[in-house]
């Protein structure tokens, strides 16, 4: 190639200088030939030489323990699959979806390249399997299908995404793919991964333990989580590591310990090893300097700015319209509606073609924990500003036996697990302290459709009064709750 550029570089200058030596010729060519070098060489060392940002929030407080240069723009990477898995968690609360809904692999799919899960293009998985695919291998085919899942279509599903890191107040953040494969439109900022670490953790409590994830067991595959610090560092407890060339390698980490609790963000490593080892001096640096106070709720649970035009596959779901009336969950906060595959726009033109572009696309069914089985009661409440859970629940099995509980109680979180659920009761009386005092802890096992699901909740409330109050002071310090009656 660089011999072709020369004979034409040689033949130019020829006709610009036909009656010259030879000699000066050839010193104009090498000339040429080295300001092309030149010019090129500083793009390859810039790709080679990520640069380097981190930040440590205190959690509790929202201040700022560290920084440097917090909001330079970066690129992301797999800490893409933070998002990814903020907007799948949304939908798993909001009843959108559940654990068990089956994600459809498609072709586009199951073509990205690793890290990957190998889902055949045409197969499907489980909403839970692509969650802890995505916290382990970091799977992009899983991403990917998640995104179109999820959004109608990966790049409508990447508006998505850019709108609720608006919503979050993630100012510098762009989106436009599910995985953080490259792309150059993808931006970040160490501050702003730091913010959606801890809205990660403040607004799904009940799923976040999912980032604790050690190792993940796929038809014959063990998995491991490429998070190092897990089980390495006391007191971290996720969230996500990530790496292409032009980032460098990256890691947002969450630690909580002894009352104290941080965000840390490492971006632009130059090894895996370094940048763990640089996380780990931050931690040890800055977590003494944390507070064991404060409020704990730092980031707003937003809706998110409504998307423009929509894909036409996701737009033409209007066929499958939900019904205004039945057992429709409702989401714990309010949202501004966006048409997906889940969320279907209120009129679009039906015809032959739009039933031919949704045949593939699935249509999730309600969570279990929001749709009661047919033999449990329901009761109407009065108003209670979205505090109280109206479906009184029968118990299945409990760790404290359920069946000793009765009355009002408070639910700070559901979990597939029930060691994750017993988590929640200790972190939800770590942050609530003397406004928890007098309660019970217990956790509830359910089965709803075939799924485990362990609801951690507090008992020995006098009335619903009393209920609603707890957990609106719990609310102030960061706990996400509601209350039911057992």
């Amino acid at each position: 190639m660089q011999a072709m550029s020369a004979t034409v570089l040689k033949a130019d200058f020829s006709i610009l200088l036909p009656n010259r030596p030879a000699n000066i010729l050839n010193l104009l060519l090498g000339l040429a030939l080295t300001l092309t070098f030149l010019v090129g060489a500083p793009s390859r060392d810039a790709q080679a030489a990520p640069k380097y940002a981190g930040i440590v929030v205190d959690a509790n407080t929202g201040k700022v323990l560290y920084s440097d240069d917090p909001d330079g723009l970066r690129y992301p990477a797999s800490l893409t699959k933070m998002m990814t898995l903020y907007l799948t968690f949304e939908a798993l609360e909001a009843g959108r979806i559940r654990l068990d809904s089956k994600v459809p692999m498609s072709k586009k799919a199951a073509a990205e390249p690793p890290s990957k899960l190998g889902v055949g293009a045409g197969n499907s998985l489980t909403v839970e399997q692509a969650i802890k695919a995505l916290v382990t291998r970091s799977a992009n085919d899983v991403a990917t299908a998640l995104g179109e899942f999820l959004g109608g279509s990966e790049s409508r599903f990447a508006q998505i995404m850019t709108n609720k890191a608006r919503a979050l107040g993630m100012t510098r953040t762009t989106y436009r793919n599910a995985h953080g494969l490259p792309n150059t439109a993808q931006m970040t900022t160490a501050r702003d991964q730091a913010r959606l670490g801890m809205a990660l953790r403040q607004h799904f409590p009940q799923y976040y333990g999912y980032f604790s994830t050690r190792s993940f067991k796929f038809g014959k595959q063990t998995i491991g989580n490429h998070n190092r610090l897990l089980g390495s560092v006391e007191g971290v407890d996720g969230i996500k590591t990530g790496y292409i060339r032009a980032s460098g390698f990256n890691l947002v980490t969450s630690l909580q310990k002894d009352g104290r609790s941080i965000v840390a963000v490492v971006i632009g490593g130059r090894t895996g090893a370094s940048r763990d080892a640089q996380m780990r001096k931050l931690v040890g640096q800055y977590l003494p300097k944390a507070s064991r106070g404060g409020k704990g709720a730092l980031i707003a649970q937003a809706p998110s700015a409504p998307v423009g035009d929509v894909i036409a596959a996701a737009d033409r779901l209007a066929a499958f319209d939900l019904p205004s009336s039945g057992p429709v969950p409702q989401a714990r906060y309010e949202e501004q509606q966006v048409a997906s595959a889940y969320s279907p726009p209120s009129s679009a033109k039906r015809g032959g073609d739009a039933m031919r572009a949704i045949a593939n696309v699935a249509t999730p069914t309600p969570a279990p924990e929001y749709l009661p089985p047919e033999d449990v009661a329901v009761t109407e409440q009065g108003d209670t500003s979205g505090e109280v859970d109206v479906v009184t629940t029968a118990s299945t099995k409990a760790a404290v036996p359920a069946d000793t509980v009765s009355g009002w109680v408070i639910q700070v979180g559901v979990s597939p697990d029930a060691g994750m659920a017993s988590e929640l009761l200790q972190k939800a009386q770590d942050k609530g302290g003397k406004v928890l005092r007098s309660a019970k802890p217990f956790t509830v096992a359910v089965n709803a459709n075939g799924q485990n699901l362990y609801r951690a909740r507090f008992a020995g409330f006098e009335n619903q009064t009393a209920a609603v109050n707890t957990c609106k002071a719990l609310k102030k310090q960061g706990v996400n709750c509601w209350a039911s009656q057992q």
